[in-house]
């Protein structure tokens, strides 16, 4: 296998890996703690509206509905895990994915806060880092405990193939 074809390969499998863990640890949040996480439809919508040419919203929640939504923040929440996965591979190259240590994807999972942080929220109506919601600290903490996750899922999913 070439190198180039094994860090596609990897990555997928990483970032859906990670991807998974996130969303695992979203269902436990939601169940044990009564933790309400990411719409997925919201995250959708703004995708929606982006191909549509708007970026910003004062509240992405009152913004038009977009046909399919849900699907499409589901269906984009895995690619991006991907993305971000070859990036922790291009950057700690192959060796680090057959033999990994937990640090680089845990700084990998909270570096993938800038774009909610930065981005996202500001241009769904949120602010930056969630300041214009009505408990900033509150909000930045459970999107902290959403990417942490992600980032041991991304270790959990290395480890299993380089045990593989």
């Amino acid at each position: 296998m070439s190198e180039t074809v094994e860090l596609l390969t990897r990555a997928v499998l990483i970032g859906v890996g990670g991807a998974a863990g996130m969303d695992l640890w979203g269902w436990v949040a939601r169940r044990a703690f009564g933790v309400k996480g990411l719409d997925y439809a919201l995250l959708g919508r703004w995708i929606g509206h982006l191909g549509r040419g708007r970026l910003s919203h004062g509240s992405i929640a009152s913004a038009e509905l977009i046909l399919g939504e849900r699907a499409l923040g589901w269906t984009a929440h895995y690619p991006i895990g991907i993305a971000f996965a070859l990036l922790l591979l291009v950057v700690q190259g192959l060796q680090w994915a057959h033999a990994p240590t937990l640090l680089p994807a845990l700084l990998v999972g909270w570096a993938t806060l800038v774009a909610p942080w930065f981005i996202m929220q500001p241009a769904m109506g949120s602010g930056f880092a969630a300041s214009k919601t009505p408990h900033p600290h509150a909000a930045r903490l459970r999107n902290i405990a959403t990417h942490t996750p992600y980032g041991v899922g991304l270790y959990g999913s290395v480890v299993a193939l380089s045990a593989a």
